[in-house]
């Protein structure tokens, strides 16, 4: 019954908001808006034919979205008869439906174990990535040196970091505009920040400095630079304007479409 939930969509209850949440799953996944892109793009050599990176981040960031659902979500409906509100519930799947799973498995203290271990590697190495971004940054505005820089994002990230660790906790009951620190921390920064840094990008290079400028650091085998021009320039701002709002109508008015 899990598996059919997870692979077997229901067309009657999908909507706008349904297709948006999906694309804009996407867009988060990727890690677009964050800098991520720009930040290791520009180390690498003249030589590297970027349009083949790209191409593999899409199969496998798809892919491994699609394993990750397929370990997560059928076991979640199989021990809750697939509340939407579960499924659905962003950081507390993990941190309060997942737990109950591995506590009703045979072994599943040492699966919890293993699958929260595996958790914390994960978190580190994409904070490594988030956190080269701001490093990179601060070095570029500041006559800070890496070493400076690092230990700088790194207790500013730790103290930021503390009320996200304690809101599925001691401090549960406080919460921002109905949300728990960590789900509000990510829905400003999913759900508004990248959204708005992405429609601003697509302004600077589609209207302001113009696409020529990108095709030029890719011509290489550049196979997509029309494709790139027309998305970037008119279809992907509007997509993003959509998740924007989308994601504001449900989760800060809760409107289930728009």
């Amino acid at each position: 019954a899990g598996l059919k939930y997870y692979l077997l969509p229901d067309f009657s209850k999908f909507s706008a908001s349904t297709v948006l949440g999906a694309i804009g799953q996407m867009f988060y996944s990727m890690s677009l808006a964050m800098g991520i892109m720009i930040t290791y793009g520009s180390y690498m050599k003249r030589e590297n034919i970027l349009e083949h990176s790209v191409t593999q981040i899409e199969v496998f960031d798809t892919l491994f979205a699609f394993v990750a659902g397929l370990m997560i979500i059928p076991a979640v409906v199989a021990f809750n008869g697939g509340d939407p509100s579960q499924i659905n519930s962003g950081p507390g799947l993990m941190f309060t439906t997942l737990p109950m799973v591995f506590e009703s498995m045979a072994f599943g203290d040492i699966v919890g174990t293993v699958f929260f271990l595996l958790v914390l590697f994960a978190a580190l190495t994409s904070s490594i990535s988030l956190m080269e971004t701001i490093v990179s940054v601060i070095m570029d505005k500041t006559p800070l040196g890496r070493t400076a820089a690092t230990l700088l994002v790194t207790v500013a990230a730790l103290v930021i970091g503390i009320p996200s660790c304690l809101g599925y906790g001691p401090w549960a009951g406080v919460t921002i505009i109905g949300m728990k620190f960590l789900d509000f921390f990510d829905f400003i920064s999913n759900s508004v920040l990248m959204p708005i840094v992405a429609v601003l990008t697509c302004i600077l290079i589609g209207h302001v400095v113009g696409t020529k400028v990108i095709a030029d650091e890719v011509k290489q085998n550049f196979h997509r630079e029309k494709l790139h021009h027309v998305m970037i320039r008119w279809i992907a701002p509007v997509l993003l304007v959509a998740i924007l709002v989308s994601e504001l109508a449900t989760k800060l008015f809760g409107l289930g479409t728009i």
